[in-house]
């Protein structure tokens, strides 16, 4: 299915013989958990794997491709995205298990590969339990929560690169180091394979429900947020520089540091994408100038902030 927009389709191939939907001139803000954004020039949502290699040979080879899962630790600046993002959704979600490897589909919210290990008993992937977003945006950040991450579970994952085709990439392929991965952004990651260990149900269970726990108290969940919005420094908290810096509380238009946690930045309602940007530079000034340490940011910030490109 194809809906009008501002993209030139006369430009590419026959777009009708895909079985996805396809939607131009996209909207892209509710796709993400900040609720912030402007739109994609195209926004694909693929059928499967073959769908989606027909669409890269389809478009453009100079057309920017950007994969979206459900949009968490993710900042989409106002000005949206040039070029094709590719959503991957319940199609690319599928989970099998044989033995003590777990094959996730990218598109598989991370705390669905948890309890799938957990229901067979499966220990070492508890941790996912407190990762918000796509075991594909996991693989891609190496994400990691309560002393585990990505790399420590990781065997291979099979992604698909511009052209259409797919290859498989080890460990040692992906150069996993802290919150980062070596794949490349041309890279759409379709599915990973993670290896867990024989455990006791109950300890697992208990362990995840530990972990569901600590997040309720710690975090503030039920906000329009991108999780955790700065990397942890060496031998530090970022939140602990944030609050130092006498930033919990501040705002900047709609956008507010959280004051029940203070490396999470909140949509308070009517914020903009530079609101949110915009009020982690100036968290990162004022630890700067507080502590001397240059945070970094954890949330991916993508995108144009010049809205005119809309007409």
């Amino acid at each position: 299915m194809i809906s009008a927009g501002k993209v030139d389709f006369s430009a590419m191939g026959d777009l009708s013989v895909l079985r996805g939907k396809l939607i131009a001139n996209a909207p892209l803000d509710k796709l993400t958990w900040f609720r912030v954004g402007g739109r994609a020039d195209m926004l694909f949502t693929p059928e499967d794997k073959a769908d989606l290699s027909q669409f890269l040979q389809l478009i453009p080879a100079e057309m920017p491709v950007m994969p979206l899962g459900v949009g968490s630790n993710l900042l989409i600046r106002d000005g949206g995205i040039e070029g094709a993002v590719i959503r991957l959704g319940k199609k690319f979600s599928d989970i099998t298990i044989e033995g003590d490897e777990i094959t996730a589909g990218a598109g598989a919210p991370d705390i669905a590969v948890a309890s799938a290990a957990r229901d067979v008993s499966l220990t070492g992937l508890e941790f996912l339990r407190g990762i918000p977003g796509t075991i594909g945006g996991a693989v891609k950040m190496n994400a990691g929560a309560y002393g585990t991450e990505i790399s420590d579970v990781f065997i291979s994952a099979e992604v698909m690169d511009r052209a259409g085709k797919c290859h498989i990439l080890s460990k040692d392929d992906l150069l996993f180091s802290y919150r980062h991965s070596s794949l490349d952004e041309t890279m759409i990651c379709l599915s990973v394979r993670l290896k867990g260990r024989p455990g006791d149900r109950h300890a697992i269970e208990k362990r995840m429900q530990e972990i569901a726990d600590s997040r309720e108290e710690s975090q503030p969940l039920r906000t329009r947020t991108g999780g955790s919005s700065f990397k942890n420094p060496d031998g530090v908290k970022a939140w602990a520089l944030i609050d130092g810096a006498g930033c919990r509380g501040l705002k900047i238009g709609g956008a507010m540091v959280s004051e029940k946690h203070c490396n999470f930045l909140i949509n308070t309602g009517d914020a903009t994408a530079n609101d949110l940007e915009s009020l982690g530079e100036e968290v990162r000034r004022r630890v700067m100038n507080n502590s001397g340490v240059d945070l970094k940011w954890e949330i991916r910030i993508v995108g144009q902030k010049d809205r005119s490109r809309y007409g």
